[in-house]
């Protein structure tokens, strides 16, 4: 599945006369981009997929900063035994290279029970989540690339820890197009402009018409998130559909004489796309119709879970929307993403408590409207933290071993997959490289990943570069 083609830029008059009715900042951004370096016909109707797909679409829970987990899923009663024992961590860190490393093990700061049939341990910090974990698929063996917040986020959205490429929510839209021609196919939630920016929902290469849209930025209430620059308030809804209509009539007598320009097609297809968001997407983030109970599953208006219960309210109905891929962005605008402890471990507590409720509700509420089946929710960080310490009640960066969890449509429920050795350190059981983990999610999506490619500068790029497995045994 590839496709390319040669783009000729519009020049200045024709650039400033198509964009003359100003839809918005998303389609002008689509439309420059479009216009000036990226090739290919770009379209977001629907495509099939290559085969039988286990979801329809992908919600990402991106717990920005690295959530330990040896403090939440990963549970290690040799840790607990050796707390405070001098251990030695000679080249798995991180700066040591090498040297003589030795460190002080420390145990979970909150203790572990059993849940569910399946009996999966989980910590004290996520009590909602622990009743789900019957639905849930734990992933304790996972690996990446990269050991700073920057590379490793980078890779975590991209496939590469310091390269232009496009992220997993491009190619996924890239392969599958959208289901709803009204809104974006790839959205991210308040997503932070540090560790990546941009790039971490960038299309890169591919047509602009596959850039993620950003709803809303890290820091703003989730009350205030909305798509920027679609409604223009300053016309009536009569008088913007009469010059959306005339725009129209423009366009297509333009594309009629010009019946093979792909790039042009493109443009018109972004300013389409503008007018279909104003018309339809403000209705996404209206949350007055919810119901009180639905609100409370979500933790909304309550303290600390209603900003990111928001959040999580807003991806349910864009999966109900029909919106392909969905980013929900747990992070600040600091160098110090959220989950990042170095010292006070018991800060995970904070985060715990923000998102445990809001993530387990969106799990409960996705399954009783039917949707869970048809939905692949993905949890995690960049990486996970060492099971030493370190400035005394802190945790150094770890991705060498760590966990991460899927549910719904596609994989195994109640199940464990892989593991870390006997203290949390490293993977060493069914491992799982953060390669192998994108080419599973396009395979539960009905595409394969050494097949879904783009020509660029010569060669074809896919998501997995040259690497990357389908891990068949979490497959349902």
């Amino acid at each position: 599945m590839n496709y390319s083609s040669s783009v000729q830029p519009l020049s200045r008059r024709e650039m400033l006369r198509t964009s003359a009715c100003g839809f918005g900042s998303l389609a002008l951004a689509g439309l420059c981009q479009q216009a000036y370096g990226v090739a290919g016909p770009a379209t977001l109707l629907q495509r099939q997929p290559m085969f039988a797909p286990r979801a329809k679409r992908v919600i990402f829970l991106f717990m920005a900063g690295g959530p330990s987990h040896v403090d939440s899923y990963d549970y290690k009663p040799e840790l607990i035994r050796n707390h405070d024992k001098d251990y030695d961590f000679t080249g798995v860190r991180f700066g040591t290279f090498g040297k003589k490393s030795k460190r002080k093990l420390m145990k979970p700061l909150w203790g572990f029970k059993q849940y569910g049939q399946c009996g999966q341990h989980v910590s004290e910090l996520f009590p909602h989540t622990a009743q789900m974990v019957d639905d849930i698929c734990f992933i304790k063996s996972m690996h990446t690339e990269g050991v700073a917040h920057g590379p490793s986020t980078l890779f975590i959205h991209t496939g590469a820890t310091n390269l232009i490429r496009p992220s997993v929510g491009s190619w996924v839209t890239y392969g599958l197009g959208t289901e709803n021609q009204n809104l974006p196919g790839f959205v991210t939630l308040q997503p932070s402009d540090m560790m990546g920016g941009p790039r971490n929902h960038s299309n890169a290469f591919l047509p602009a018409i596959y850039q993620g849209s950003a709803i809303g930025k890290a820091g703003q209430p989730a009350s205030e998130i909305t798509f920027r620059n679609v409604v223009n308030p300053s016309l009536s809804r009569v008088e913007q559909e009469r010059n959306f209509k005339l725009l129209q009539q423009i366009n297509r007598a333009q594309l009629a004489g010009k019946p093979k320009d792909d790039q042009l097609e493109a443009v018109v297809e972004s300013f389409e796309l503008a007018w279909r968001m104003q018309m339809n997407a403000p209705g996404v983030f209206d949350l007055s119709g919810e119901s009180e109970t639905t609100r409370k599953l979500y933790g909304i208006g309550e303290k600390p879970t209603d900003d990111f219960g928001k959040q999580c309210m807003i991806a349910r109905r864009m999966a109900e929307s029909g919106v392909r891929y969905i980013q929900v962005n747990y992070a600040d605008a600091s160098n110090m993403p959220r989950w990042d402890q170095h010292s006070n471990m018991p800060k995970h507590m904070d985060h715990a408590r923000a998102t445990d409720k809001p993530v387990a509700g969106l799990l409960a509420d996705l399954k009783n409207r039917g949707l869970l089946e048809e939905t692949l929710v993905w949890w995690g960080g960049e990486f996970g933290r060492t099971p030493f310490s370190q400035s005394g009640d802190g945790r150094d960066h770890n991705p060498r071993g760590f966990t991460t969890w899927l549910a719904g449509g596609g994989v195994k429920p109640g199940i464990s997959y892989g593991a870390t050795d006997e203290l949390g350190g490293i993977a060493v059981e069914n491992k799982v490289h953060m390669h192998d983990l994108h080419a599973t999610l396009l395979h539960i999506l009905g595409l394969d990943h050494e097949k879904l490619t783009y020509r660029y500068a010569g060669r074809d790029f896919r998501l997995t570069d040259v690497h990357g497995s389908v891990v068949h045994d979490i497959i349902a």
